[in-house]
């Protein structure tokens, strides 16, 4: 037997303020979505926005259903219109900010597996990282330089 031991490293910036100013303006556009959110279900706002290569920010929220599994997290909407509308942009860089109407979410939350997955097949796309900063409500903001580093063993084309 052989024992492998994976790891992430992640920074953590004690507030928006630390952040550079051009990331702190992409997460000011990510909380700007999450006010849009439709959640009437959960009361969990979720907000992303993608910086593309083409200096180009696309911003969206997650959309419940009253279908659960058709609604579809916020990281999702806004990577598939990314997708969809610049085919041939990379995405650089995005920002993720969630809250709760049941409670203050002050620690950072990450993409949940369905949307690292999502997001990892165009990081393989455009052979680049995307880095990675999220946030709950307010307080601390997390960045990861890239979504295989908070998704280490990916499933991708090779595989299949």
């Amino acid at each position: 037997m052989t024992e492998v031991n994976i790891s992430c490293v992640i920074q953590v910036f004690d507030n928006l303020d630390e952040l550079d100013p051009d990331v702190k303006d992409l997460m000011q556009n990510a909380i700007a979505a999450r006010d849009m959110a439709y959640a009437p279900y959960s009361n969990f706002k979720v907000g992303a926005a993608l910086l593309l290569d083409n200096g180009e920010v696309i911003s969206g929220s997650n959309q419940e259903n009253a279908s659960y599994p058709s609604g579809l997290c916020a990281e999702r909407t806004v990577i598939y219109y990314a997708g969809a509308k610049y085919p041939k942009s990379k995405f650089l860089r995005m920002a993720i900010t969630a809250a709760s109407k049941k409670g203050t979410t002050l620690e950072p939350i990450p993409p949940c597996g369905a949307c690292r997955q999502a997001i990892v097949e165009y990081e393989i796309k455009q052979h680049k990282p995307i880095e990675l900063y999220f946030m709950g409500a307010s307080g601390k903001v997390m960045k990861s330089n890239s979504v295989a580093n908070l998704l280490p063993l990916v499933f991708d084309k090779s595989v299949l």
